[in-house]
């Protein structure tokens, strides 16, 4: 990771981007991205994450984040590792799930070429964080979360997107508890 991508001021929300290896579209089935929410939600309750916004997207994930106690860096090194492990896992099991082969293919070769890890890769390393120092980013940053899926083509407004913080920004109950709203 860049020296210019680095996690400066933890008193300050960021913006952070992670993606899947190879840009592959896994948050294809309900069952994968519900791994991630659960873990945001986790990390919410138990190891001081302050979550502003999120989009999930296909093969990527968004989040304006902060701490209340535990470095960013760190709370977010724990949701890849879990995320990674669950959704691996998840797609093994999954009898329904016809790309499986392939899939662990791309992960187990990624995974290999890595040492930090023990037999898979499935993010990407880094997460891009940029630090939001003014209303006027802040505001840029969340409209760029929140219309990523009608960007897609997957809705026409950004609240009607499920896996996305925009429901709760229009008044409407999200997936996630504990979301913090930014003016």
């Amino acid at each position: 990771m860049s020296s210019n991508y680095k996690f400066r001021n933890q008193e300050r929300p960021h913006f952070v981007t992670f993606s899947v290896i190879r840009w592959i579209d896994v948050f294809t089935r309900r069952e994968y991205k519900n791994i991630l929410v659960a873990s945001l939600s986790y990390c919410i309750k138990n190891k001081g994450l302050e979550l502003y916004a999120w989009v999930m997207m296909s093969n990527h994930i968004h989040l304006i984040i902060g701490t209340n106690n535990k470095p960013m860096q760190d709370i977010l090194r724990d949701i890849k590792r879990h995320t990674s492990k669950a959704i691996i896992k998840a797609i093994i099991d999954n009898p329904q799930e016809s790309r499986k082969d392939w899939l662990i293919w791309f992960f187990e070769r990624d995974g290999k070429k890595n040492p930090n890890n023990e037999f898979y890769q499935f993010w990407q390393q880094g997460n891009h964080p940029i630090e939001l120092w003014s209303d006027e980013v802040i505001t840029q940053k969340l409209d760029y979360i929140h219309h990523n899926p009608v960007k897609a083509g997957w809705v026409d407004i950004p609240e009607h997107y499920l896996y996305s913080s925009a429901r709760d920004y229009a008044g409407e109950k999200g997936l996630i508890d504990g979301l913090l709203l930014l003016s």
